[in-house]
């Protein structure tokens, strides 16, 4: 793919190292001077540049790129070229960087955002996922949040150890994607047995997550598959 980058700070040069590491060509674009330094990933093209102004995006034939990614460190300047990229070069994707988690509820398609990214989220979902035992954790948000990657960790007094995954009731906008077992990462089938200590891994639309926690707290072997 062909990815611009608005915003070579230590974010955007890191993502771009990565996507240039897995063949893919990228252009970064850096208003401040100070910051523009090819040296530091060579193999990217670097436009000194605002990438807030249409004639900027404009020299920099963004409408030509796959994913558009806004990863600066100010809020109003990702927005500002999320809504650009989108509605005045069509870019296909557009990924977004959330500073501050509340400016988060802005990063949505009004906007021009495909991917909300809010770095503080994530590190507190990780931390809840690493402790939390029994609870839900909100891992990622996915379609402006219409839907969200969830986990549940099984207790160690689970009732449901031991009974096939076909057993366990879901809502009909959740599906189990991936059991983490003991290093393993498992794609669930109908006859796989759970068991105390799994990391279950959903994907489910919005306003069903308490739902899937009551089932699997509750053990109850009646209802709809998971999968």
């Amino acid at each position: 793919m062909r990815v611009t980058i608005a915003g070579a700070g230590a974010v955007g040069k890191s993502i771009a190292a990565e996507l240039i590491e897995n063949g893919h060509e990228v252009m970064l674009i850096e208003r401040d001077l100070a910051e523009v330094a090819p040296e530091a990933v060579p193999q990217a093209e670097w436009v000194h540049a605002d990438a807030c102004e249409v004639a900027s995006l404009e020299d920099a034939q963004v409408q030509n790129c796959d994913v558009v990614i806004a990863a600066t460190g100010d809020d109003k300047v990702n927005l500002v070229v999320s809504l650009l990229a989108k509605t005045e070069f069509a870019v296909r994707r557009v990924v977004a960087r959330v500073n501050n988690p509340r400016n988060e509820w802005l990063f949505t398609e009004s906007w021009g955002v495909d991917v909300a990214v809010s770095t503080p989220r994530m590190l507190a979902a990780m931390v809840e996922e690493a402790v939390s035992v029994g609870d839900l954790v909100r891992l990622l948000t996915l379609r402006q949040g219409k839907a969200n990657l969830v986990e549940v960790t099984l207790p160690d007094d689970t009732a449901l150890a031991g009974r096939p995954v076909r057993d366990v009731p879901l809502p009909a906008d959740a599906a189990l994607v991936a059991i983490l077992r003991g290093g393993r990462v498992i794609v669930p089938q109908s006859d796989d047995p759970l068991e105390a200590g799994d990391e279950m891994l959903f994907v489910a639309g919005e306003g069903v997550e308490e739902e899937i926690h009551s089932v699997l707290t509750s053990g109850d072997p009646g209802g709809r598959e998971l999968i």
